[in-house]
């Protein structure tokens, strides 16, 4: 007999594992890495509609729709937000075995209380009812509604961080909230020599920290001086968008003069551009374990793949795809090569995602052998992550944390999402995770302790986080 649709146990195959969700469920949110603009959220801002909540930015849904074959116009184009909505509907019924189809059904119920399917029979009354609805959700009541105890944004370093400090002054318009809402400070761009738009970057560096940018020594300042800026912000980590592992060793000198000629615009070689990038990592690592600042390291991703869309409609719009790249060998040695020779371990905490699931072998032997005396789980393999956040993906993940490292010290999920609707990932993550420790419990493999086990699932869930980040 066929389950009820995505009901109480959804996801839950086992007695055990809805034993331990009730345990998980009501857990606060750490939400660590997120893209959520903290204007928006500065402003108490509103939704208009579903289309906007649902469509506005969001390339996993974008990518399905072109799979549909559904116009440009009605995904990323001028087609009418009801128009958008009922494309979005479409592709949703196709969904079959894909988390989208559970992710847009877990927001319509936990955010509306809409427990019946999508389809485009349906579309017109959920669209009035969502639509009704969102006028009363504005961001702070969907935190206080999820119990969200943190997001972590992502910010660049020359940002002015004025709506974190808004909100945590608690101005108007979005008020005193529990949430905190704390900046990542990210500087890829400072980082990337190929970048065409590197010489003007590190101009506006050099207006926002107010030192003059003339070498390398001078944007270690630069980047220090901002990032104690974050710190007085309430930034407890930092994030690198990585393609791939870099570690190249090259004098002094030439990194200098690569770095010179980037900023002059003239040819720099891969080797020079990963020796600097090695350089400048081996110095922000160090200066991030001396601030207690967690390093976020996401690597194995191919950007912008469709160079003719890419000119037509630009970055960010769902043509990126995960990177086969050998990992391993640079990685260790980046690592290495921060953590230093010394008696003491210079490597601040760090947590290792991979857009490319065959790497989450080598990157959990990768962290067990940095791991350090006071700290649990100092080196993390980070949650699934965007291709990889699936039920397969993260059971795949956390398989191998347990075959390879210590699940219950694991700091759990994020949702590296552009939208406010997202939260309900988390239940996704939970009913997973709890599904997977009950299979093995009801399998004999691990006792049936329950005071013990909720803990372990609480602990993931959000306690984790709180600690490791403090």
């Amino acid at each position: 007999m066929a389950r009820a649709f995505m009901d109480n146990e959804f996801l839950l195959e086992n007695d055990t594992a809805v034993k331990l969700y009730k345990s998980a469920k009501d857990e606060p949110i750490y939400d660590y890495h997120c893209h959520l603009s903290p204007a928006e959220i500065a402003e108490n801002t509103t939704m208009k509609n579903l289309a906007d909540a649902w469509l506005g930015g969001d390339h996993y849904k974008w990518r399905m729709m072109r799979a549909m074959g559904i116009e440009e116009r009605f995904i990323t184009g001028n087609a009418g937000d009801y128009e958008k909505f009922l494309a979005w509907t479409r592709t949703v019924e196709n969904l079959i075995g894909n988390p989208l189809y559970h992710w847009t059904h877990l927001e319509l119920q936990r955010y509306f209380d809409i427990h019946e399917p999508l389809t485009e029979k349906s579309a017109p009354a959920i669209w009035e009812k969502a639509n009704t609805l969102l006028k009363t959700l504005p961001v702070k009541d969907i935190f206080k509604k999820f119990n969200i105890y943190a997001v972590g944004t992502t910010d660049d370093p020359i940002d002015t961080l004025e709506h974190h400090k808004a909100i945590a002054e608690g101005k108007a318009p979005i008020g005193k909230i529990d949430t905190k809402v704390l900046p990542t400070f990210r500087p890829d761009k400072a980082l990337d020599l190929f970048d065409p738009d590197f010489p003007e970057y590190i101009a506006k560096l050099s207006e926002a920290s107010g030192y003059r940018i003339k070498n390398t020594d001078d944007l270690l300042i630069a980047l220090r001086d901002r990032l104690d800026y974050f710190i007085k912000h309430g930034c407890l980590s930092s994030d690198h968008g990585l393609n791939y592992a870099p570690f190249a060793i090259l004098h002094p000198k030439n990194i200098e003069k690569a770095f010179k000629n980037a900023l002059a615009g003239k040819i720099v070689t891969i080797e020079e551009a990963d020796a600097y990038k090695t350089e400048m990592l081996f110095n922000l690592g160090r200066i991030y374990a001396e601030k207690n600042i967690a390093m976020q390291l996401h690597m194995s991703v191919i950007r912008n793949i469709n160079t003719r869309m890419y000119k037509n409609i630009g970055a960010n719009t769902g043509f990126d795809a995960v990177n086969d790249r050998s990992l391993s060998e640079k990685l260790g040695n980046l690592l290495a090569f921060i953590e230093g020779g010394d008696s003491v371990s210079y490597l601040p905490k760090t947590i290792l995602y991979s857009l490319n699931p065959k790497d989450y072998y080598p990157l959990a032997t990768i962290m067990g052998g940095f791991q350090d005396e006071g700290i649990q789980g100092k080196i993390q393999l980070g949650s699934a992550w965007w291709f990889c956040d699936n039920r397969d993906g993260m059971e795949e993940q956390m398989r191998v944390l347990a075959n390879l490292g210590m699940l219950p010290v694991f700091i759990g999920m994020l949702t590296d999402s552009r939208s406010f609707l997202s939260y309900s990932r988390h239940e996704y993550f939970r009913r997973i995770l709890c599904n997977l420790i009950g299979k093995w419990v009801e399998n004999g493999e691990y006792p049936l302790d329950l005071p013990l086990l909720e803990k372990m699932v609480k602990d993931i869930s959000f306690g984790n986080a709180l600690k490791y980040f403090g």
